[in-house]
């Protein structure tokens, strides 16, 4: 799967906001049936979000939606609703465990054979908020529907308020289940989205818990705003640099290897083959996103 760099929620209620998602330049967008839509406008969201998942589907936008959960069940207007066509996921709030992940992918299967669609084409993104999500989060990552783990930090959410921390600027109270979930996402082969800027007007601010993130080993982050898109695309992709450095590299190996060597010294540094598949895996992501 193609890493999301910029993983941007729109309400589902802004009519106007979804139809100019195209030109956010976003990787995925998150259509948000939940925190983002009054409640007396939960089933209006719901008909606008299942016009346009197809359209902007068609025109080449990986789309997502948030649906919303009781205290017992995620909602099945809500899946029955966007489950079609174009939809490459769910965003699953608040899973409390493994055992909500089970629910929901039970729920999608229904709501796919129902609709039509094929088996297991509908994939899950859970946010782990609660503190019982973050110590089970390698357990929900395995689960077979869940393609990224979403690790949401922001201050005063959900998760701040479940695990009691206290949040600052640097993240340091955060530290901890932010790098176990992204132990948790790459131990099963998922993708890390970190996330959450509420300051969408401080691009300084977001840049640099962006890199915190990236340092961290997170893939993308969850936005909230667009002119936050180009940041999360910059700040998560290779740079020209990082380019050209590994790409120096790969040189600098092929001409040890074609001299008997498995071993060389580039640019300082002793490199040998685990370095050089570090190399080639940032030289093949920035191709992949220079597509």
């Amino acid at each position: 799967m193609k890493p999301i760099r910029s993983f941007l929620f729109v309400p589902g209620s802004r009519e106007s906001w979804i139809d100019k998602v195209p030109g956010y330049g976003t990787d995925a967008v998150i259509l948000d049936l939940e925190d983002s839509v009054p409640a007396a406008s939960k089933a209006d969201a719901r008909a606008l979000v299942s016009r346009k998942i197809e359209p902007l589907a068609g025109a080449g936008q990986r789309v997502y939606v948030r649906i919303n959960r009781s205290p017992f069940l995620y909602s099945m207007d809500d899946l029955l609703a966007v489950v079609k066509r174009g939809l490459e996921g769910i965003v699953l709030p608040k899973p409390n465990g493994p055992e909500d992940i089970d629910l929901a992918t039970a729920m999608l299967a229904e709501a796919e054979m129902r609709n039509g669609v094929e088996q297991g084409a509908t994939g899950i993104v859970p946010t782990l908020e609660t503190a019982r999500s973050l110590q089970f989060a390698h357990e929900i990552a395995l689960r077979q529907r869940v393609t990224a783990l979403a690790c949401a930090s922001a201050k005063n959410g959900d998760v701040a308020r479940s695990v009691g921390f206290q949040w600052t600027r640097e993240g340091l109270e955060s530290l901890h289940f932010m790098s176990g979930a992204v132990i948790a996402a790459r131990a099963a082969g998922k993708l890390p989205i970190a996330g959450l800027w509420q300051e969408v007007h401080d691009l300084d601010g977001l840049r640099e818990s962006l890199r915190f993130h990236r340092r961290l080993g997170f893939v993308g982050e969850l936005l909230l705003h667009p002119s936050n898109v180009p940041v999360a695309n910059d700040e998560y992709s290779p740079s020209a640099e990082d380019v050209a450095y590994y790409e120096g590299m790969l040189r600098a190996f092929d001409a040890a290897q074609a001299a008997g060597r498995a071993a060389v010294i580039y640019d300082g540094e002793h490199i040998d083959y685990a370095h050089v598949k570090t190399a080639r895996e940032i030289v093949e992501l920035a191709r992949l996103y220079r597509k």
